[in-house]
C-alpha cells in the first residue's frame, strides 16, 4: 500500500475556513477556466455551492479575490484580482515553505507506519 503524507493548510476565521485547500483549488480552477459554473463542474459542485464558497473567501479578505460580472446577453464570467492571485500565490508558497521544513519529522513518522491496516 503506498504511504502520502498529505498537508492541509487552513486558515481559520472565527469557525469558518477562510482558505483552505478545497477553496484555493477552486479559486486556481476560475483563473483558468474564467467561469464559476466551469470551475464548479471540474469540482464536481453545484453552481450554488461555488458561488457561496467564493462569497465566503470574498467576504473573509479585506478585498475580494474573485472578481465577478454578470451573465447575459454579453456572458458572464469570473477572474482573479490581482489581490487574488497574490494569495493564491502566498498560501502555495507557505505550503511548499511547511513541506520543506517538515520533511524529516515526516520522514520519520512514515518509516515508522505498517505498510499493511491492521485489523481493528
Amino acid at each position: 500500500m503506498p504511504i502520502r503524507v498529505q498537508f492541509r493548510l487552513r486558515f481559520m476565521l472565527d469557525e469558518s475556513i477562510a482558505l483552505g485547500p478545497g477553496k484555493i483549488a477552486l479559486i486556481e480552477s476560475i483563473a483558468r477556466t474564467g467561469s464559476i459554473s466551469a470551475a464548479a463542474r471540474e469540482h464536481e459542485m453545484s453552481y450554488r455551492r461555488a458561488w457561496l464558497l467564493i462569497e465566503q473567501v470574498n467576504a473573509c479578505f479585506e478585498e475580494a479575490l474573485v472578481s465577478t460580472a454578470t451573465g447575459g446577453k454579453g456572458g458572464g464570467g469570473a477572474s482573479l484580482t490581482e489581490f487574488g492571485q497574490e494569495i493564491v500565490r502566498l498560501y502555495r508558497e507557505a505550503e511548499t515553505a511547511a513541506q520543506v521544513a517538515a520533511k524529516k519529522p515526516l520522514a520519520a513518522i512514515t518509516k515508522r507506519l505498517r505498510r499493511e491496516v491492521a485489523a481493528p
